[in-house]
């Protein structure tokens, strides 16, 4: 039998091994101080996947503590696998994003895959049935070969995952900029529904009871995973090791089966192997119980001869669940796995010790306190400097940018990858469209209807990062308003949002700078818009050759529909409806599409957000839908007033709209202002809906001609087909693929 040998303890402190594998010099001596001696390799191996920031968000822990995440509809708040939100008649949903971004950037396929597979199990893990998947992509320039690539091969990842377990794909987002060249980010969001009763904790409670491992094998596969998403990638860096395969059909079988063990008094707590996986799920379950868990390697399935304590606790291999069980009752919760042909195994107990002992051949192989590697972890307080580009560009001047041909700027925009129809990604996607998935891919917000109910609920995912990277906390509270627009727009009142924190370096003062910003943008947009935080993840050095990405903090929200008639449609409706614009429109393109159009870069000031105009624009908003006044509604977001109208005539190109906009038109048509909507309203409804709506301005009107027409004055400056129109939105993903590939 082949035996690995590891460094000894000595020798892992004299050559600083400790750094290789991902401690600095301080937290090696603080491990060595919990410890009261010197840790071994498989110790030190687990030190530093726990305390990487993947795991331990130990820079980012202290700008998360200022979310708020109290609400009187939160049932569970950030701290477990998902967080938890009321919707009445004794049902929940589950939520939360995750992101897989470095792993996606050296083996995009199977790691899109596997973050689709993660999250879902976050969601199941507390109880609750997945019901839907979102998700929020970046990518370098399209025309970029390697980009064309990594989108193909992300989009792939996530659809074969996805479609396996029949988990709907119902919406997302998609951007290209040139900063996520060589760094993509793939977040994947998931929401389950639960009842209240059923709501699960991932906890190692009862001194006594039986650990079970559920699931697959554990092999090779993802080792140091954790440490390789918390640390920049190198240039040509292929670190394929760190990546993880999945395995979707054994992920449906397994979600059966835990949502079955849930219904079993005997299941005392339950949570994925996710980041770190046996580390991760056994400490933190037994340090949220104030107790400790003993395991005895032997007895975990395993992929490979010979494993070592260290492969079998850093592995990353997938599709793995961690239960706690009451002593004498494994049984029952072994044969309920046993029906859907999952694999388990007793693999430890619960001790009252608060320590992670592991023991494999006889012989003890690493005892450490659990806390120490959960609450006790290290948490940097890092500098923060101001971007020494913003104070340069918040003194630039507001200047409208030359348009000389309105219509063929419109046709431009229409055709920029970001604001193009992504139809090539979402038609691979299996959408649930003919079940419960009443708007799937490409509306505001999908909206997904609880089964056996009169409801619904809405869900988005949003980040406009270049207002981000111009202002970070303008654009902290522009990405959290955005997600709302999308979720009001559609009918729905907003309840909570998760977010997905995808920053470059924080030992950088400017990034740091960033995040801190960007994070109380967010915080005061939630608690004026009562969407507390519930759940959430962070993403640190996002770089390559040194370039930091945008600063990303996706926005994940879910709305609820109090009743299926304030389902709004994002599309006119009728010829004879009134469009009106609510929300006031400036000169102002920092950050913006055109901007970028005419420029090729993003500078200026981002665009001003008052949130108290969003919250009344949004509230007078659902008020007129909710009172069956508003026949559709669509946010105004990238590309202006123009883009949004085109839009709004693609799902019905026998419709078109005549509309007159006042003043300069380069500002009227294509400024991205915030809190603005278009809608329509039957004109029976006209004096109802504008007394409830004083921040609404009469627009033009729905025709019958399939034709956009603009006008200024008496002036026509665009009248275009929608039919045309809508196929340059549709083919310019595609066309911008090289042919060769596809």
């Amino acid at each position: 039998m082949e035996t690995k040998v590891y460094p000894t303890a000595s020798q892992i402190e004299q050559e600083q091994l400790y750094r290789e594998m991902g401690l600095t010099e301080e937290e090696y001596v603080l491990a060595k101080k919990m410890l009261g001696r010197l840790p071994n390799f498989t110790e030190t191996g687990i030190f530093a996947v726990m305390w990487s920031e993947h795991c331990s968000y130990k820079t980012s822990k202290p700008l998360l503590k200022r979310f708020p995440t109290r609400g009187k509809q939160v049932l569970q708040g950030p701290g477990e696998g998902a967080g938890v939100v009321d919707i009445g008649d004794n049902q929940a949903v589950v939520f939360k994003i995750e992101s897989h971004n470095h792993p996606s950037a050296v083996e995009p396929f199977e790691a899109a895959a596997t973050g689709v597979g993660g999250i879902v199990r976050d969601v199941f893990s507390m109880g609750a049935k997945p019901i839907a998947s979102l998700n929020s992509l970046r990518f370098g320039k399209l025309d970029n070969p390697q980009t064309q690539h990594l989108f193909k091969e992300v989009i792939r990842g996530i659809a074969h995952y996805g479609n396996t377990i029949e988990v709907p794909t119902v919406g997302g987002e998609v951007q290209f900029d040139g900063c996520y060249e060589g760094n993509p980010l793939v977040n994947a969001m998931v929401v389950g529904l639960i009842d209240h009763q059923d709501m699960q904790k991932g906890v190692a409670s009862g001194i006594g009871n039986l650990v079970l491992y559920a699931g697959g094998s554990t092999g090779l596969d993802g080792i140091h995973g954790a440490t390789f998403a918390s640390d920049d990638l190198a240039e040509g860096e292929n670190d394929s090791s760190a990546v993880a395969i999945g395995n979707p059909e054994l992920e449906k079988r397994l979600i059966a089966a835990c949502l079955e063990a849930v219904q079993s008094d005997a299941l005392i707590g339950m949570q994925d192997m996710g980041a770190a996986g046996l580390t991760s799920s056994a400490s933190e379950m037994a340090s949220k119980a104030g107790t400790g868990i003993e395991m005895n390697l032997d007895l975990v399935p395993q992929l490979e001869k010979n494993m070592t304590a260290y492969e079998l606790m850093l592995s990353e291999s997938q599709e793995r669940m961690l239960l706690v069980v009451a002593k004498g009752r494994e049984q029952e919760i072994i044969d309920i796995f046993s029906k859907y042909d999952v694999l388990t195994a007793v693999v430890g107990e619960v001790i009252e010790e608060r320590v992670l002992r592991l023991k494999q051949h006889g012989q003890l192989q690493a005892e450490i306190p659990v806390d120490a590697l959960a609450e006790d972890a290290p948490v940097y307080h890092l500098p923060a400097k101001e971007a020494a580009y913003y104070q340069t560009f918040q003194q630039m001047k507001q200047e409208i940018p030359p348009v000389a041909d309105y219509t063929k700027t419109l046709k431009q925009l229409l055709q920029q990858p970001t604001i193009a129809s992504k139809k090539w990604a979402f038609s691979q996607f299996e959408t649930g469209t003919d079940k419960q998935t009443i708007a799937g891919p490409g509306a505001d917000a999908a909206i997904v209807k609880i089964e056996g109910k009169e409801k619904a609920i809405a869900i988005t995912t949003d980040c406009n990062s270049r207002y981000i990277y111009l202002d970070p906390k303008a654009g902290g509270k522009i990405s959290v308003s955005e997600a709302a627009r999308n979720i009001v727009a559609s009918g729905a009142k907003p309840l909570a949002i998760t977010d997905g924190l995808n920053y470059g370096n924080p030992t950088n003062p400017e990034i740091y700078w960033q995040m801190e910003q960007s994070v109380a943008g967010i915080s005061e947009a939630c608690e004026t818009l009562g969407t507390p935080v519930i759940s959430g993840n962070v993403s640190l050095y996002n770089q390559s050759q040194g370039k930091a990405i945008f600063p990303t903090p996706v926005i994940g929200m879910v709305g609820l529909f109090e009743s299926l008639d304030h389902i709004t449609p994002n599309h006119f409706q009728h010829a004879g409806d009134l469009i009106y614009l609510i929300g006031e429109t400036k000169a102002e393109f920092g950050g913006t599409e055109l901007q970028y159009l005419l420029e090729g870069s993003y500078s200026g000031k981002a665009p001003e957000i008052d949130l108290q105009v969003e919250k009344k624009n949004q509230e007078g908003l659902l008020a007129v839908i909710q009172g069956g006044m508003i026949t559709s509604a669509h946010d105004v977001a990238e590309g202006g007033i123009a883009v949004a109208l085109a839009e709004s005539l693609f799902s019905n190109n026998d419709l078109g709209a005549e509309v007159s906009l006042q003043g300069d038109m380069t500002t009227a048509l294509f400024s991205e202002s915030q809190s603005r909507f278009i809608v329509t309203i039957a004109v029976d409804h006209q004096a109802e809906a504008e007394a409830l709506l004083p921040n609404a301005t009469r627009i033009g009107r729905v025709t019958d001609c399939g034709n956009l027409t603009v006008l200024n004055g008496k002036e026509t400056i665009i009248s275009e087909k929608a039919v045309e129109l809508q196929d340059l939105y549709e083919s310019a993903i595609e066309e911008k693929f090289d042919k060769v590939q596809l």
